[in-house]
């Protein structure tokens, strides 16, 4: 393979490499602020958001002179919103390591369920293999001394899905950086909207603030554009497996930075969970 020919793959996996390390990224900056009370939920989600915006105009402004807002479009922005809301809540109770699992485990399983819905055919390892992924979710969030809240798992498992929603619509973006700045315009209104009801308790130091700009801004504004640029050169297979990294490098970035325990219930989920959706898409990439 020639130099002209090996750039665009080489670009491809240094943007998917960014885009993932944002992911992880947002997982804890959200866990840290919401642990250390530094910020109310809904705010967190509502700066995340609004920062975001403002952010990913700028840089559209700058770049081409074109209105953010003329890019992305209103279901797209609302699952982008479904994923802020339900993500920022699930961290109030989650440690950043299994939110991080349930929620990639929800990605993965609305990814292979629209594959499903459009025909494609899976063998009989494959059913195994997220049967498997399927028992690890089930044993994470079982009764027990090591189990996360249920309230919180549901509220994760939902931010999963509308994730996977949206990394399915951004396949198609043209300009991914216009789409993301108008899916993030358009989301604001929504994400001030969800925070008035709790506008009485909201409540925010420096610290909150300046962590929910930075996921806003950067890990989510840039991070969400870097990874729509990356699926343009991925199909949906690869999209699916690449973001298997993103647990593994929350748990350790949590153990690392938050102190958070590496427990064997997580250890053995994520086993069961990564290994099964890695079985599923081994045999999707035969057939």
């Amino acid at each position: 393979m020639n130099a002209r020919a090996a750039a665009p793959r080489r670009a491809a996996f240094a943007y998917t490499a960014a885009a993932m390390l944002a992911f992880a990224a947002n997982s804890l900056l959200c866990r840290l602020a919401l642990a250390g009370e530094s910020i109310d939920p809904a705010s967190f989600g509502a700066v995340r958001i609004v920062s975001g915006a403002l952010a990913l105009a700028l840089i559209v402004r700058w770049r081409a002179g074109a209105r953010p807002g003329a890019g992305g479009d209103w279901l797209s922005a609302a699952m982008l919103f479904a994923y802020v809301a339900f993500f920022s809540f699930a961290y109030l109770s989650l440690t950043a390591g299994t939110g991080a699992l349930i929620l990639f485990g929800a990605v993965q399983l609305t990814m292979f369920g629209w594959a499903l819905r459009r025909g494609e055919r899976f063998a009989a390892a494959a059913w195994s293999g997220l049967a498997l992924a399927a028992a690890g979710l089930v044993y994470l969030v079982l009764p027990g001394v090591s189990a996360p809240p249920l309230v919180g798992a549901v509220y994760m498992a939902l931010a999963g899905a509308a994730w996977g929603v949206y990394s399915l619509r951004g396949r198609g973006a043209l300009d991914p950086l216009h789409a993301t700045a108008g899916n993030f315009l358009r989301a604001a209104p929504m994400a001030l909207a969800l925070w008035l009801p709790f506008a009485g308790g909201a409540h925010a130091d420096a610290a909150g603030v300046v962590l929910a700009v930075v996921s806003g801004a950067l890990t989510s504004g840039v991070g969400y554009a870097l990874w729509y640029t990356a699926l343009r050169a991925l199909t949906a297979m690869r999209a699916a497996t690449v973001q298997l990294s993103v647990p593994l490098i929350t748990a350790f970035g949590a153990v690392l930075f938050l102190a958070e325990p590496l427990t064997l219930r997580l250890v053995l989920a994520s086993g069961a969970i990564l290994g099964g959706i890695a079985l599923v898409l081994a045999r999707r990439g035969r057939g």
